[in-house]
């Protein structure tokens, strides 16, 4: 694995798919509650990626304006057949279901999507066989009836993909090797065999990759003796929860596993402030037709990320990477004056579509800022995990002075710090670092909160991490505005994993 970074794709980007086309990488990953969803990344070399856009850019692709958290676009694959880019993916809590995108140009648009009928289960691949029949394997977990939550392993139907008509009633392929939760499968043709790769142990610490081959797509299956393929359980690397894979060739010609997993921070190893990330690791196939994969090593992009976005006009919210929450980015905000506007609905980031617009945490230590204007309105600069776990700092213009306020919201939980500046636009800030190396206390990362470079508040990070929080997702740092008209004139990322603080 020399000169490739792991993570891959880092921040919140969970439950990769990849597809090598024509000498480009083109991978996805979900998205859950968050618009644009299904990000794809493009790159030449298995090193370098660009976000060059999203699978769903218009709400009604997938229609999450009212699924809980932890629902929502679920595991995607993307596929190449006959000349067109298919991304397959279940919408769990929304009436899309499991739905199918098409596109000619990965980048978009994407089709409206057509819903499979007759798939019930999450994680749904998308293969095809010699005579060009469309399968579709997927994790039966019961989303609906008398069955919900009941999980029945890896199933299949073969689909008419013109139609969405299913062809077949569900049949077992495989229940893997006895771990709970069997799923994200993926079925490849390699050699005489056809390979069904699924998770197992579910997402957390017990996560585990696990294969199986048989004659034909359909199976029968029989499991590797020595699954599972990958575990990090029990093992003291630094990437933990590794699972979720897809197969893919190298530019050498050789193979990968690209798979989600987090990187824990803290004297213990026990929180990850990024959720789930995208890393990579290799893989050989040994002479008798089994694959075997190398241990997830840790290897982060050296250096200082510096983004600075401004609001010069609108086209400032085209870049793929803003996010909203249940609605897209361009429902909350408008670009006027060379500021980010963002009008509140007396509703703050607690609220199930908050007035929020944000980007992914990349790095595991940051430096985000913005200048507020908050002389009609609130709002300010947050860091947001789900509803009920979030932190950060709002603006608010009282009796011509600027009242700030940061707060750390918990579990329905919340403490507040208050400070006062002369009235005016004024400077917000969010720190994340890393613990030092002589910590020894069992926590997260450090959090700092800050007003015009006076920190008002420092938090233990180990509250808004992945095995704290209920959601799927990660860290999300953005600009919100719960009441009134609140203007930003700019949104600033410093990050970095390896290299001394910028400062």
């Amino acid at each position: 694995m020399t000169g490739r970074p792991n993570p891959l794709i880092p921040g919140f980007n969970p439950d990769p798919s990849v597809i090598l086309v024509d000498g480009v990488y083109y991978l996805v990953t979900s998205t859950f509650e968050y618009l644009p969803g299904l990000p794809v990344y493009r790159s030449t070399d298995l090193v370098t990626w660009e976000h060059i856009g999203n699978v769903a850019e218009r709400p009604e692709q997938v229609a999450v304006g009212s699924v809980v958290t932890g629902a929502g676009v679920f595991a995607p694959t993307i596929r190449y057949h006959d000349g067109l880019f298919h991304v397959i993916v279940t919408v769990v809590g929304s009436p899309r279901g499991c739905v199918v995108f098409t596109a000619t140009d990965p980048a978009g648009p994407w089709s409206d999507g057509l819903t499979i009928t007759g798939v019930d289960g999450i994680d749904p691949d998308l293969a095809w066989d010699d005579d060009g029949t469309a399968y579709v394997t997927y994790s039966g977990l019961r989303l609906s009836g008398e069955e919900a939550g009941r999980h029945y392993g890896i199933e299949q139907v073969r689909v008419d993909l013109a139609t969405g008509r299913a062809l077949e009633a569900p049949r077992s392929l495989w229940s893997g090797t006895g771990l709970r939760f069997p799923e994200a499968p993926h079925l490849y043709r390699h050699g005489d065999h056809w390979y069904l790769v699924i998770a197992e142990g579910g997402t957390e610490r017990a996560h585990a990759v696990s294969i199986a081959r048989g004659a034909s797509p359909a199976g029968p299956f029989t499991g590797y003796p020595a699954n599972p393929l990958l575990t990090a359980s029990g093992h003291s690397w630094p990437i933990q929860n590794t699972g979720h894979a897809d197969l893919v060739e190298t530019p050498d010609g050789g193979w990968a596993l690209v798979l989600l997993g987090v990187r824990p921070v803290g004297a213990a190893e026990a929180f990850s402030p990024l959720g789930r990330e995208t890393f990579i690791t290799d893989v050989v196939w040994a002479d008798d037709g089994w694959p075997t994969v190398a241990p997830v090593e840790l290897a982060p992009r050296p250096g200082t990320e510096h983004v600075v976005f401004t609001f010069k006009d609108e086209t400032a919210l085209d870049d793929p990477g803003w996010l909203a929450v249940r609605t897209t980015p361009r429902a909350v905000a408008r670009v006027a004056d060379e500021h980010l506007e963002l009008r509140g609905q007396q509703a703050g980031l607690g609220d199930p579509q908050p007035v929020f617009v944000g980007r992914r945490q990349r790095h595991l230590n940051a430096v985000v800022t913005t200048t507020v204007d908050a002389s009609d309105g609130v709002g300010g600069l947050a860091a947001r995990y789900d509803e009920r776990h979030h932190f950060g700092l709002e603006a608010r213009t009282e009796d011509r002075i600027t009242v700030v306020t940061a707060w750390a919201a918990l579990a329905g939980l919340r403490q507040e710090w208050r400070t006062t500046f002369p009235s005016g636009p004024v400077e917000l800030g969010l720190e994340l670092r890393t613990p030092p190396e002589e910590a020894t206390a069992v926590g997260g990362d450090l959090v700092r909160l800050l007003a015009n470079g006076t920190p008002l508040a420092e938090l233990d990070g180990r509250y808004w991490t992945a095995e704290t929080c209920a959601s799927f997702t990660g860290r999300v740092i953005g600009l919100h505005t719960s009441e009134g008209v609140v203007r930003f004139a700019e949104f600033r990322y410093a990050g970095w994993d390896i290299a001394p603080d910028p400062e």
